[in-house]
This record gives structure tokens, C-alpha cells and sequence, in this order.
């Protein structure tokens, strides 16, 4: 771990200010950006919170795969998140939500009131919100592997990084490779480096037969990439999910999971964040065989 913070500069003598003028304001800026930055998370081993569903099992059967990313704002408003992935009908019994900028305590309160599973790992402790912040994985069905990919590029100003949390769920018989990530704002770094942290975790994905990715991608334009990857971005055309644009997505590759057909932005006014949430109804190839007593959360990687 790593706690990142410039130091102010004092004590210069008359004849040093005016030239001090000239630097003055944007090292304040920097040093302000800073400090609101955080402590790292670098290894790739933990923290890590998991928990397994309720029942750990799954009686679903449908030919579709719900899967539903929600950005919830440093976790601060959690019982309107959880009235939102209740209530709203097209979020509602979904098999994998993605949550982003999480603490371990607010992922837990989801799953539960959601009868999920869950995996979490932050990246780092925030400073100026006083808490971790990271990215979840909930699930429906059964969690067989878990793991915590740190990503490219530290933010320019604050020296934070970025990670993905990803979990290897088995929908009947189909196991799918599920990334749940955040990428690095405009502020931290260049879009062709936020292209490279999409990037690694669309190679990590091409590994495995079939994957879904989904989170803030802090950009309309996910570029080439995708495609040059094997992977289907179904919500490219979705309305804008932040008062910036639509920069929260769900990537999908793999033979058992066919072209989705339905996607959709739920509107800003039932939103418990500066983001909406949206969904994606991925159909299966097979329709999954209901699971009872599988393994949810695997043991802790030693």
C-alpha cells in the first residue's frame, strides 16, 4: 500500500514570489487534487470480502441472463439503491449486478436485501470520503473463482489506481468470466490510457470462452478494442446515463451468450447516484439447469 499526497511548499524568501506567482496556483490545484486521492490497494490478493447467497443455489431457469451495472456514488445513498435494483421492474431478479464505487459494508447490504452473493475488492481508500472504494460482483448463481485485477495507469494528479473485481459464475452448466470495473475519469488520465486499462481486462477476458464486462467506462467511445478482442458492445446506443453522457457499459463475448436483445438506461429519476443504472438481457444458449448446495463463494486464494 501506498498513501500519496504532494507537500506545500513554504518559507521562501521575498526575492523567490515572484516567480512563485507564476507556479503558485497550479501546484495548489495539484496539491488539493492530491490529497483527495487515497491509499492503494496494490496487491492483487485483498482486501477481499465475499459472502455466499442465502440458499447458495439458484432456481432460476429463464433463457436470459439479467445482468445489471450501477454506479452508487461512494456508496452513500444505499437504501434508495436497493429500492432501485428492487423495485424497478426491469432491474428487479437480476442474476449479476455489478456495483461500482463500493464499500464492503454497503456491498453486503445489497446482497442481503438482494438475496445475492457477492465478491468485493477496493482499490483503494479514499481520503476525502473517508472510506474504500472499489468495485462488486452480486450474483444469483454460484461464484467458483474470484480475483482482483489491478489496472494500468495511477491518476496523474492523485496517484490512485484503478482495479477490476472478477468472478467466474456458473450459470447451469455454463461458466462465465464476469468483471466488474471503473475506469479512470478524464481528470486521471488520457483516453488512450484509459483505452489501455479496457484494454487489460479485455485480454485477461479472451482467455476464457465466455465473459461479460460491465461498469463505468468513464467514455462514450470505447474504440477498437472491443471488437479487435472478440467482444459485442451492446449498449453503444443506449441514452446517456450521467449528465456527461453514456458512460456506463456491458461488453459481452462467447458462443454460449447470444447477441443481447434487450438493453436499456433506467431514467435519472429513479436513481440513487449521479449515474443511472442499466441493464442488459443476454440470451443463453441453453437454457441453465436449476442448482442446489453448489459452492457460492469460493475459499480465499492463498
Amino acid at each position: 500500500m501506498r498513501t500519496l499526497c504532494l507537500v506545500q511548499l513554504t518559507g521562501h524568501r521575498n526575492d523567490d514570489m515572484r516567480h512563485l506567482n507564476r507556479i503558485a496556483r497550479p501546484l495548489a490545484v495539484l496539491g488539493f487534487l492530491a490529497c483527495r486521492g487515497g491509499t492503494n490497494y496494490d496487491s492483487p490478493l485483498g482486501p477481499r470480502y465475499a459472502s455466499a447467497s442465502p440458499s447458495c443455489s439458484s432456481t432460476r431457469t429463464d433463457s436470459d441472463l439479467l445482468v445489471v451495472t450501477y454506479n452508487v456514488e461512494f456508496a452513500r445513498r444505499i437504501d434508495e439503491a436497493i429500492h432501485v435494483l428492487r423495485e424497478t421492474p426491469e432491474l428487479a431478479g437480476a442474476d449479476i449486478v455489478l456495483l461500482l464505487e463500493m464499500t464492503a459494508d454497503a456491498t453486503a447490504r445489497i446482497a442481503s436485501a438482494l438475496g445475492m452473493g457477492y465478491v468485493y475488492y477496493p482499490a483503494i481508500h479514499h481520503r476525502r470520503a473517508g472510506q474504500d472504494f472499489g468495485n462488486a460482483v452480486l450474483s444469483r448463481w454460484p461464484v467458483e473463482h474470484d480475483e482482483k485485477i489491478v489496472l494500468p495507469h495511477r491518476s496523474r494528479y492523485a496517484g490512485t489506481q484503478r482495479a477490476a473485481t472478477v468472478a467466474t459464475i456458473r450459470v447451469g452448466a455454463t461458466p462465465i468470466r464476469v468483471y466488474s470495473t471503473h475506469l479512470g475519469t478524464v481528470a486521471d488520465v488520457s483516453a488512450r490510457r484509459r483505452g489501455e486499462q479496457l484494454e487489460r481486462i479485455l485480454r485477461d477476458g479472451a482467455r476464457f470462452p465466455n465473459v461479460v464486462v460491465g461498469g463505468d467506462m468513464n467514455s462514450g467511445d470505447l474504440g477498437q478494442v472491443v471488437h479487435e478482442q472478440g467482444f459485442r458492445w451492446p449498449t453503444s446506443a443506449t441514452p446517456r446515463t450521467t449528465r456527461f453522457g453514456r458512460l456506463d457499459h456491458v461488453l459481452v463475448r462467447g458462443d454460449a451468450l447470444a447477441t443481447p436483445a434487450r438493453v436499456g438506461v433506467v431514467p435519472s429519476g429513479r436513481t440513487a447516484s449521479d449515474h443511472s443504472a442499466v441493464w442488459v438481457r443476454i440470451p443463453l444458449s441453453a437454457r441453465p439447469v436449476a442448482t442446489v448446495g453448489s459452492p457460492c463463494v469460493p475459499a480465499p486464494r492463498e
